[in-house]
């Protein structure tokens, strides 16, 4: 099932589920007790907004074999997160600002994993009943300032940094799933889900191992190589067979 939140036409947000090109109402919360109405409503008569709303985004980094100047990066022993800020996130359609203190700005096309409830030291035997379902991310990225400062905090926590939608799909199965990146009409990256170093189940184990995640916190599960950089006028697609598309522009923060 496609899960989503929505403006409606009487301006008032709310989750729904999507039956092909319609969306009917959720009553209740999605992550917990809810009763679903028909679908109804054109989806094109509403405004789709980023589909959860997380306490944390965590960002796995270095999880798919990387090539820098031809030389073959070796995967790290363990996973490696940082985080990004909730202020960050975006829907579909909404522009990604490229922000005056960097020159270089790139994508990062990722599988984001949707958490359904409060989860802490978890067994493999229990990762798959705390997952909700997943959504597609874009791990946008200031790659010169992550350089310089020598961490990811400032280069991935500006406004409109996290696009992610346009939904989340409960019914997905992530261990053989393409993921693709086209900037205008340019392929920029490709790869499978069953390339990832570590597992969506080791990734949640470790996790939460160090911190309590909460219903609708989002896992950023790691970006495939090609990232590249982003200039204004271009229109990002990230695509996830089995999910759908995520399609923003990219426009100046300077108006």
């Amino acid at each position: 099932m496609r899960i989503a939140r929505f403006i409606s036409q009487d301006n008032a947000i709310q989750y729904g589920w999507i039956d092909e090109d319609r969306i009917g109402i959720i009553q209740g919360n999605p992550f917990g007790e809810y009763r679903r109405f028909e679908a109804k409503q054109k989806l094109s008569e509403v405004k789709l907004l980023a589909p959860c709303e997380p306490t944390k985004i965590i960002v796995v980094a270095h999880n798919f074999p990387y090539k820098f100047e031809d030389v073959q990066t070796p995967p790290p022993d363990y996973p490696i997160f940082s985080f990004k800020p909730s202020s960050s996130l975006i829907a579909s359609g909404e522009p990604i600002l490229l922000p005056p203190l960097s020159q270089r700005v790139e994508h990062e096309a990722e599988l984001a994993v949707v958490i359904a409830k409060r989860a802490r030291w978890l067994r493999q035997e229990e990762v798959k009943d705390v997952i909700f379902g997943y959504t597609i991310a874009n791990d946008i990225t200031a790659r010169d300032l992550e350089i310089s400062d020598g961490h990811s905090s400032r280069a991935k926590g500006f406004d409109t940094f996290c696009p992610i939608g346009p939904w989340i799909e409960t019914d997905f199965d992530s261990s053989d799933a393409i993921i693709s990146c086209n900037v205008n009409s340019t392929m920029r990256q490709m790869a499978s889900t069953r390339d990832m170093h570590f597992t969506i189940d080791r990734l949640l184990m470790f996790i939460s191992s160090v911190m309590t995640l909460n219903p609708g916190d989002l896992i950023l599960t790691g970006s495939p190589n090609g990232t590249s950089i982003l200039e204004t006028g271009d229109i990002v697609t990230v695509n996830i067979e089995g999910i759908g598309n995520l399609v923003n522009p990219v426009q100046s923060a300077i108006p």
